[in-house]
């Protein structure tokens, strides 16, 4: 029989090699787990994780694309960061060496990648469509369908017909497969955000509807990008209002044209009686409707227009304008810095 002696040296000889070989096993694990990897030869990498998808399949995803050395390493840092429930689903961007647990923290967190689309102030809703298919989020046509949806405004404005004006101009970071729908909810509640129970309020004290107030802005946010302007151009159609004068607006005409399918990129003068209710040459007051998504400067311009008696106003042909109270004053200035400045322009070519 083995003495005392000899069982006590097995059994410390068991303790050390069971220890040492977990101590062994956890350094190799943890080096595993810490050691920068990349295993794909592409400057980047883009991996979509479908929604539902649970840690084995993830980890088998990460491993084919070599963004995780093997599964062992991947189960290892979910156990070391107690994740392995908060993977989130969607598509991330790889473009450098990560360690396991950075990987694993990640999609803790939710980084997906996002690609950003702008939508500058003033666009049209064909405008913004085709903004949305250049970046390949989908087709214009897709996106012009979802605007046709009026029920998230309905409340603001019962006779919306579709979204425009209502699509608020911004930049939008958007997920890879977000859907012209999803873009539109969020632009609509973006406007809901920016036009919020306070400007309501100040438009309900100046007598204005939520669609008067838009479309007064809309006007504004095409005639000028000069903050200090407009609150002049917002007075001019409102003083045109007061005394029953026609707005006369050119980006009108514009947009009539362009609804026809008529647009050029000229105004003629045979434009000017196009028989449309968005040109406000031929009818009076303000159009039937936006024309374009004003930004929250002009949307506070129609509601705060300036204290100034003008009627009119003509571009100086450096994107300011300069102001009339009278028919003979404008005339004079259209004569200065249209007439004379395109017939000086002619002479110099």
């Amino acid at each position: 029989m083995m003495s005392l002696r000899k069982l006590a040296l097995l059994f410390i000889f068991v303790v050390v090699f069971i220890v040492g070989g977990a101590v062994f096993v956890g350094t190799v694990t943890w080096v595993r787990m810490t050691d920068p990897y990349k295993g794909y030869t592409d400057r980047e990498l883009f991996v979509q994780i479908p929604q539902g998808a649970g840690t084995p399949e993830i980890g088998r995803a990460l491993v084919e694309a070599g963004i995780v050395k093997d599964r062992w390493t991947f189960r290892a840092a979910l156990l070391w960061t107690g994740a392995s429930r908060l993977l989130k689903a969607g598509e991330y961007r790889f473009d450098r060496p990560l360690t396991a647990v950075e990987v694993v923290q990640r999609m803790a967190r939710g980084d997906v990648y996002v690609r950003r689309l702008t939508f500058p102030e003033g666009l049209t809703i064909v405008e913004m469509s085709k903004l949305f298919e250049s970046h390949g989020f989908g087709t214009a046509a897709q996106f012009v369908e979802a605007t046709r949806d009026v029920a998230s405004i309905k409340d603001l404005d019962p006779d919306a017909r579709d979204l425009e004006g209502y699509l608020y101009p911004e930049t939008y970071p958007l997920p890879h497969g977000t859907s012209a729908s999803k873009l539109v909810s969020m632009m609509v509640a973006r406007f809901r955000a920016v036009f919020d129970e306070a400007m309501q309020q100040r438009a309900r004290e100046r007598g204005m509807t939520v669609r008067e107030t838009v479309t007064l802005a809309s006007l504004v946010e095409k005639e000028t990008g000069q903050p200090d302007e407009r609150p002049i151009v917002a007075a001019v159609y409102r003083n045109r209002v007061k005394i029953g004068m026609g707005m006369q607006a050119d980006p009108t005409v514009v947009y009539a044209l362009e609804k026809a399918g008529r647009w050029d990129g000229n105004i003629r003068r045979e434009d000017l009686a196009l028989d449309s209710p968005y040109n406000t040459y031929k009818y009076p007051g303000l159009p039937p409707g936006p024309i374009a998504s004003p930004g929250k400067p002009s949307l506070d311009a129609a509601l705060d227009p300036a204290d100034v008696p003008f009627l009119y106003f003509v571009s100086r042909n450096d994107g300011t304008h300069v102001f009339a109270r009278t028919l003979d004053e404008h005339n004079r200035n259209v004569q200065r810095y249209q007439v004379s400045y395109f017939r000086g322009q002619g002479q110099k070519k």
